[in-house]
């Protein structure tokens, strides 16, 4: 195995990793709480999966960008959540029920939701888009239902075991995201230089900061829910997005990096968000941390 495939799988191994430790701290009852709570889901759908594909059209039709950032806009906004969204939204001061039943109400949606919505875009753009659920459905089993069903499963069985277990995975599929991440994002930099001299890459600050926003607004009455509802509409599942982007557009090499980008812009803003949320609710809290 040579380092071109080895770094994307060893990618793939810590998130398959990620989300497996989150099936072990995870009960069957959250994976379905979102749908034993439909005003929640219909909220979360609204700011998901209505408002973000909007939003992205206006950015796409109304600005001068780089055709790549375009297609990454484009390809985001109809993804759902990534599999390692849980772990920030619950430190952002999520719920663990909330979060979970998130993740799995967007990723199991996706298989349909994603078709239609690429459909609609055809509609509006007149560009021939496409994405079919057998696709989506394969890559939403590969990447959270199985690590997080099976995690789900070993902790029902064994849950002592499962506690024990969790922290060493943890670590180690840490450990494995920063080895196989650094080298992947050295390359995309040097190859990805165009996608910087025009600005176009500051949309892509844009679509996160407005999806954090749009998801506060619509998170419900609750404030942890709110806070995982904004992070999780800023952020996107990076492997549907690249699958769209190159089902569709494959000449345009350059999409993979600027997904790639989108992820850690939207890391930074939503954590910068996180923060700033955190500091107007508790100003007291954030007055003896800056004293200490």
């Amino acid at each position: 195995m040579n380092l071109q495939s080895l770094i994307p799988f060893l990618l793939k191994t810590s998130i398959f990793l990620t989300v497996f430790v989150l099936g072990l701290h995870a009960r069957f009852a959250d994976a379905t709480f979102l749908f034993r709570r439909p005003r929640l889901l219909i909220r979360a759908f609204f700011s998901m999966n209505v408002l973000m594909p909007i939003l992205a059209l206006l950015l796409v039709l109304t600005f001068h960008l780089h055709p790549a950032v375009k297609v990454a806009l484009v390809a985001l906004s109809v993804s759902p959540v990534p599999p390692i969204f849980p772990k920030k939204a619950l430190k952002s001061g999520g719920e663990e029920n909330y979060t979970i039943g998130l993740l799995v109400a967007e990723v199991v949606l996706a298989i349909v939701v994603i078709p239609i919505t690429m459909m609609i875009f055809k509609k509006v753009t007149g560009v021939p888009l496409y994405e079919s659920p057998l696709s989506v459905a394969i890559i939403v089993f590969k990447t959270v239902l199985t690590p997080l069903l099976g995690g789900m499963a070993l902790r029902s069985l064994v849950s002592s075991f499962a506690d024990r277990l969790a922290k060493p995975l943890g670590t180690l599929a840490t450990v494995v995201l920063i080895l196989s991440a650094l080298p992947a994002l050295f390359v995309l930099f040097r190859t990805s230089l165009p996608l910087f001299v025009d600005g176009s890459l500051l949309s892509l600050a844009v679509f996160a900061l407005i999806g954090y926003i749009l998801g506060y607004l619509f998170g419900g009455p609750k404030t942890e829910d709110r806070s995982v509802l904004a992070v999780a509409t800023a952020s996107r599942h990076p492997g549907l997005a690249l699958a769209i982007a190159h089902a569709n557009f494959p000449e345009q090499k350059l999409a993979v990096p600027a997904v790639v980008f989108y992820l850690i812009v939207s890391w930074v803003v939503t954590g910068l968000a996180s923060k700033f949320i955190k500091r107007v609710q508790n100003p007291a809290d954030a007055e003896g941390q800056t004293a200490s």
